[in-house]
């Protein structure tokens, strides 16, 4: 018998577990994982650059239970969110327009007071 026969026999008689990729992504998706890193460019001595990175993979669910949600809110990713910016913009731009509007008018009625006098 040699040193590698006693070996595997001494082994526990269990298969290797496996894990495949679907089960690596459910399990990463289900909780989450961050990925953080920062790169810096510095000349001499002197920082030039600074990039911050931060990554956050999960499911939907997992990142609203974490509190974020921010593709529900950004123009580029949601139709809703787009619309929501739209009638937003639009209602500024028309108190705008109004409140000029206004002062013109008021402007117009004092400068007939003048041309009265």
């Amino acid at each position: 018998m040699t040193e590698l026969d006693s070996w595997s026999s001494a082994a526990p008689s269990h298969p290797p577990s496996t894990v495949n990729l679907a089960e690596i992504l459910e399990r990463v998706l289900d909780k989450g994982i961050v990925i953080a890193g920062d790169i810096k460019i510095d000349l001499l001595d002197i920082e030039l650059l600074t990039i911050r990175l931060r990554l956050f993979i999960s499911s939907v669910e997992t990142a609203k239970k974490a509190g974020i949600d921010w593709w529900e809110t950004d123009p580029a990713l949601s139709s809703r969110a787009a619309h929501n910016a739209l009638s937003e913009e639009n209602q500024r731009l028309r108190e705008r327009i109004e409140a000029w509007e206004g002062d013109d008018s008021r402007a117009a009625g004092s400068g007939r007071e003048l041309h009265r006098r």
